[in-house]
């Protein structure tokens, strides 16, 4: 058994699993200091697990260590079309659910939950060069190409493998809240949180680096989000129209670029609320956002709680 207190995540290795796809979990969640969580990689059985793109994995536990975890990875395999997983990984991967834990997918190994049936009536994802398939082998999941992740609570699934971060990122957040979540995504150096779908990373007849573009006048904003921020002054940063910036900006993060400012001063608010004794009324007028109300409205909206509640929820011993 793990020391009290840490969170057991177990990483469920294929046949033909995809080295990034399962080091991304690994890493996130390895013990530090930081990361309460304790990771046992697992096969089917013991023993050397032929990978993708060259690579084996050597696991010294079997299925056994699903029935340990409390969230249960699942990395993208190769083929996941045509080898689906076994009647042991179904029947553990059930079981595991039925316990009680989480059941997350990165990439194709969607797939693999899919076949338990545990995905049917619920929203899904995986990569977008399988999502078509996907919707046609399992019609009663609605299929959202558009996405970088899905969380229906108990099964979450990811796109392609970099949206592997994004969802340990998003399961960090909901298990320490969002200043443990920056910490790790500083360490990844990823990006804290990608509003944008994978939309952006399907083949176009022109391809261009959407994502680059305007990172500079994002930095920007959020070092200035204590000021007002008019669409014009973005624009004026990113010497380009407020049109322009406007429709680009939706292609780099799925938001208007005043939308993507108010989640950023809430996701700003979200951290002086877990990291610091500041009121909701000081935290307010630090992002910009006026008064407590204002700050409250917004929370609501977005969150679905309030700052009060969101910073007893997330800071231990309030």
């Amino acid at each position: 058994m793990p020391p009290a207190g840490l969170r057991r995540v177990a990483v469920l290795v294929l046949p033909g699993a995809k080295p990034l796809d399962v080091g991304i979990p690994a890493q996130v969640f390895a013990t530090r200091p930081s990361m309460p969580y304790e990771v046992r990689v697992c096969g089917a059985a013991p023993g050397v697990i032929p990978g993708g793109d060259g690579l084996s994995y050597a696991v010294d536990s079997g299925l056994e260590t699903t029935q340990w975890a409390e969230i249960v990875f699942v990395p993208g395999y190769r083929h996941p079309d045509t080898e689906p997983p076994s009647d042991e990984v179904i029947d553990a991967l059930r079981a595991a659910h039925d316990r009680g834990a989480r059941l997350a997918a990165i990439s194709t190994g969607a797939f693999a939950l899919a076949a338990t049936g545990l995905l049917d009536g619920k929203r899904a994802t995986t990569h977008w060069h399988y999502t078509h398939i996907l919707a046609l082998r399992y019609p009663r999941i609605r299929v959202d190409e558009n996405v970088l992740f899905v969380d229906e609570g108990d099964v979450l699934t990811s796109a392609g493998a970099a949206s592997g971060i994004d969802l340990c990122l998003h399961i960090l957040r909901g298990d320490l809240g969002v200043a443990a979540s920056n910490h790790a995504a500083r360490r990844l150096v990823a990006a804290p949180y990608r509003s944008g779908g994978q939309a952006q990373y399907v083949p176009r007849s022109v391809p261009e680096p959407l994502d680059a573009r305007f990172a500079a006048t994002r930095e920007w904003a959020i070092r200035h989000l204590d000021e007002p921020l008019s669409l014009d002054d973005l624009a004026r940063h990113a010497a380009v129209s407020p049109r322009t910036l406007s429709r680009r900006f939706v292609d780099d993060t799925g938001y208007t670029p005043m939308q993507w400012v108010l989640r950023a001063r809430v996701d700003v608010a979200r951290e002086l609320l877990e990291s610091s004794e500041r009121s909701v009324e000081q935290v307010a007028a630090d992002v910009g956002l006026g008064s407590g109300a204002n700050l409250r409205a917004h929370f609501h909206r977005i969150l679905g709680t309030s700052p009060a509640e969101y910073r007893r929820t997330f800071t231990p011993g309030v």
